[in-house]
């Protein structure tokens, strides 16, 4: 139960609980920061205009087919 919990997943991505909770916690801090620039865009639109669409590419290019 604690390896299906736990471990299962991070070794998807080829990642030890330790890596994968930082690699985890540091996306979870960039979609913060998008969503804040976002946020911020909504109230003045000449700020941050395509910050949060840029992070969030960034942060696809990332993830997208790790551990395939």
């Amino acid at each position: 139960m604690i390896s299906k919990v736990f471990l299962e997943h991070p070794r998807s991505v080829d990642e030890s609980y330790l890596e994968h909770a930082v690699f985890a916690g540091r996306f979870s801090l960039w979609l913060f920061a998008a969503g804040f620039a976002a946020l911020i865009h909504a109230v003045i639109p000449c700020a941050f205009e395509k910050t949060a669409s840029r992070m969030i590419a960034e942060m696809y290019a990332r993830t997208h087919n790790r551990g395939k």
